[in-house]
């Protein structure tokens, strides 16, 4: 990371030589991702000062809402993840292998969210985009039909909180991480399926001038279609504050408009960090940061990844645990439980 002058977040900047940049352009015939060459200017002063204000809102807002927790005097600062051309490359090659699955993920959720689109038409209007010929016997002038506004619109918005700690470089535990970003339809399927998505990575202990770390790789409200490349940061690093991770997604997902918000996190699920973050302490604020903002109507779901199910069952519950050591079988629970929630 390539810290910015006034040392408060991360630079977000695209390298200048980088002569490869690549766009989404929709899909392939074999599925995978369309990209092609993007013009290769570098980023105009302008989109830099609104990539700073962004990165700057993201510090102040997180810093609000740990104000009066436990977290209140850690010191924390909030990334904008930078990528390059390998980081591109990187994407493009695991999206070949795994955007038939995510497809299949989009095909079997969408008949859900049809509800969001009405299908019935109101009557007897005195303009509508339907003409009803037979209401002209009437002759009171109300000869069209309207679409009616959905009864029912289920909407749903998505977190998804990654620990970058160190223990998840165990047993392939962060290539696992990186993989059900992608395969798990948790960036790709949401953007197929038109749902806001927020991926934040998170550790601790950096340094004592960095408690806490959360890196934003993906923002729905700045959503960049670049941010499928800063994916391919996401590393093991230090330490892990998991409550404090957790009350700063929440607290974005909580004041979002959508009906449905819903929080995964994929962890080896040991909170652990300096000075004495660590072992019931840490478990019992995890636990009370989840009962919180369930009161907000935040629903949340734990991502176990290799040898800790019963740590991470034991903290969020049996009803919020699911099981990804198996990545085969993490779609077809991953669109259970989205279709549970819609």
């Amino acid at each position: 990371m390539k810290k910015s002058v006034d040392g408060d977040e991360s630079s977000s900047r695209v390298s200048d030589d980088d002569s490869t940049h690549m766009e989404h352009s929709g899909l392939g015939e074999d599925g995978s991702p369309n990209y092609h060459q993007a013009n290769p200017e570098s980023m105009s002063e302008e989109a830099k000062q609104k990539e700073r204000d962004f990165r700057k809102k993201l510090n102040r807002e997180a810093r609000e809402v740990i104000s009066d927790s436990i977290h209140q005097k850690v010191k924390l600062i909030v990334h904008r993840p930078d990528y390059d051309e390998e980081n591109q490359q990187e994407y493009v090659r695991l999206c070949q292998g795994l955007m038939p699955i995510v497809q299949e993920i989009a095909r079997k959720t969408l008949p859900y969210l049809e509800h969001e689109i009405s299908s019935d038409f109101a009557r007897n209007r005195y303009y509508g985009s339907k003409f009803q010929a037979d209401s002209v016997a009437y002759k009171d002038y109300k000869y069209f039909a309207k679409k009616r506004p959905p009864t029912e619109s289920p909407s749903l918005v998505v977190g998804l909180r990654v620990d970058e700690s160190a223990s998840m470089s165990a047993y392939g535990r962060l290539e696992a991480a990186k993989r059900a970003v992608i395969a798990v339809a948790v960036y790709e399927y949401c953007q197929l399926c038109q749902i806001p998505i927020l991926i934040y990575g998170d550790t601790a202990d950096v340094s004592r001038l960095e408690q806490m770390s959360i890196f934003a790789y993906a923002d729905f409200d700045k959503a960049d279609t670049n941010d499928r490349f800063r994916l391919m940061r996401i590393h093991a690093r230090s330490n892990n504050r998991d409550g404090m991770a957790l009350r700063i997604m929440a607290e974005r997902l909580a004041a979002s408009p959508q009906k449905t918000k819903l929080q995964i996190s994929i962890s080896d699920g040991q909170p652990k960090a300096m000075d004495d973050y660590t072992g019931s302490y840490a478990v019992t604020d995890m636990k009370q940061t989840i009962q919180e903002y369930e009161r907000k109507g935040v629903t949340f779901l734990a991502a176990a990844i290799g040898q800790d199910k019963d740590v991470i069952s034991e903290i969020y519950g049996n009803e919020r645990f699911l099981d990804i050591t198996n990545l085969q079988e993490f779609p077809a629970k991953l669109v259970r439980m989205i279709a549970r929630y819609l």
